[in-house]
């Protein structure tokens, strides 16, 4: 007879890694889950700054609060880290898309040449479509060594995050874990 209390099931996805705490209304695990879901998203959009992926994580479980609909984890997500990890604009706010893009490469060091005369000018990127900024900060991030995701808002908006190219696959399981329809930018 073995000593453990848990034998080895490699279809509970790691549940027994949580702890289940009976607080008279039930447990928390499914909590649990999403939380540890969003925590290894903020650390990889957050590179090197786990201060600010606590901070966030913290504003994701106030935003949250109970409700883990797939809608409600997603816009918490957004809210925790809007102009802070993440970025969710309109589709013809050019200048702006541009202007949360390089607050996010600043964030690493990284630089994108937009390849165009002046990036603040509105009148100047009229006629650049805004998948050609988004494959342009794409390819360069990569070069620096990070992915610029996007994912389908289902509004006339682009939403995106920035991580570590080293992390691109978790990113995928950790998107599609958190009901987000993740994809690379470029």
């Amino acid at each position: 007879m073995a000593a453990r209390d848990h034998d080895f099931d490699p279809d509970d996805n790691f549940a027994s890694g949580f702890v289940e705490h009976d607080d008279g209304e039930g447990l928390d695990e499914a909590d649990g889950d999403v939380e540890v879901l969003a925590w290894q998203w903020l650390l990889r959009i957050n590179p090197g700054d786990e201060e600010a992926a606590a901070q966030q994580l913290q504003a994701f479980r106030d935003t949250l609060g109970g409700d883990d609909a797939p809608e409600a984890i997603r816009d918490a997500l957004e809210a925790a880290t809007d102009w802070r990890s993440s970025f969710r604009i309109a589709e013809d706010a050019r200048t702006t898309l541009i202007d949360a893009i390089d607050t996010l490469a600043e964030r690493v060091r990284a630089d994108i040449d937009w390849d165009v005369e002046d990036p603040t000018d509105d009148e100047a990127l009229e006629d650049t479509p805004t998948m050609s900024l988004l494959q342009t900060a794409f390819d360069q991030l990569r070069v620096a060594g990070y992915t610029l995701w996007v994912w389908e808002t289902g509004d006339a908006t682009v939403a995106g995050v920035m991580a570590p190219r080293e992390d691109d696959e978790g990113m995928r399981v950790l998107a599609h874990a958190l009901g987000l329809e993740l994809r690379p930018a470029g």
